[in-house]
């Protein structure tokens, strides 16, 4: 079993705009006994099954403003907190986070609760990670909802902006993730932030957070360099489900310039819906956004 911690469940009462229950699970060999959490909302038989996918340093709290419009329309909505982030468990050594780690845990759920019909919605790492699942099993994945993210294939120089934030992680290992979001979008209340620092009360439960920066795979060599390219390779060639792309213009790290090259890679992206308001965390301007997707989504 790896050594881990777990966030007290009363750090996150009372969370604004967040009326769900978590559900969790232990079951899948990945994970070594940690528990992973998630939600799992909507009908178990849903036209669309929306697999949302969040990154460093947020959590499923992230996807509260569309997680009702996707409801709304009668779909279901399935949203995982990655290992070391939201409810779910934390390991105590750094060195369990792994590009290959997260991501063979991603595709053990998905095959665990044998999700079909999916919309894969994904921004930062979520993207990382789950950019490279559909080639494993397409016949589970209708469409694609893609934010402010990246495929990481090791060949192409990383941005001076996401070079700036892992500088400033190594520099400053315990930011304060409040003020983080904070200062990334002003529009969010005191408790909204809290919501966000609320998974990470001390040191040991933060592993995830210092060395995640570290994991984007920089040389082709790197892990995840190799299953990235592969899958760009697929989201140029194989892909046939519906696209739909959606830019936070404000964000210095994964913002348009890297969001357009991404758009090359993905076949039949319609031209991306810019959000000028929005900075890297895309989905808290997400509500108008999952309302188009879901419109595009459930046409004829």
């Amino acid at each position: 079993m790896i050594p881990h911690i777990r966030t007290a469940d009363d750090r996150f009462e009372g969370l604004p705009d967040h009326p769900w229950t978590p559900r969790h699970t232990d079951a899948l060999p990945g994970l070594d006994g940690l528990r992973l959490a998630y939600l799992d909302e909507g009908p178990q038989d849903a036209p669309l099954t929306w697999l949302c996918l969040h990154g460093n340093p947020s959590w499923s709290y992230l996807f509260r403003k569309m997680i009702p419009e996707f409801l709304a329309a009668g779909h279901r909505v399935v949203a995982p907190d990655l290992i070391g982030f939201g409810r779910s468990d934390k390991p105590l050594d750094a060195a369990v986070h792994r590009f290959g780690f997260h991501r063979r845990i991603l595709l053990e759920f998905v095959e665990h609760l044998d999700l079909r019909r999916i919309a894969l919605a994904v921004q930062d790492w979520g993207g990382l990670f789950g950019l490279t699942l559909p080639m494993e099993a397409p016949q589970r994945y209708e469409a694609l909802l893609v934010m402010n993210t990246a495929l990481a294939t090791g060949d192409a120089p990383l941005t001076p902006g996401f070079l700036a934030w892992r500088d400033m992680v190594r520099s400053k290992p315990d930011y304060d993730v409040a003020r983080l979001f904070a200062r990334s979008e002003p529009t969010l209340s005191v408790a909204e932030c809290a919501a966000y620092a609320a998974p990470f009360p001390t040191e040991a439960h933060r592993a995830a957070l210092r060395v995640f920066p570290d994991l984007v795979p920089e040389r082709p060599d790197d892990e995840g360099a190799a299953v990235s390219r592969r899958a760009r390779d697929w989201w140029r060639h194989e892909w046939r489900g519906r696209s739909l792309m959606g830019i936070g213009m404000r964000d210095p790290v994964l913002g348009p310039s890297v969001m357009h090259a991404l758009r090359r890679d993905i076949a039949g992206c319609p031209a991306p819906i810019e959000l000028p308001e929005a900075g890297h965390f895309t989905q808290e301007q997400g509500a108008a956004l999952a309302r188009l997707a879901v419109a595009r989504f459930s046409a004829g």
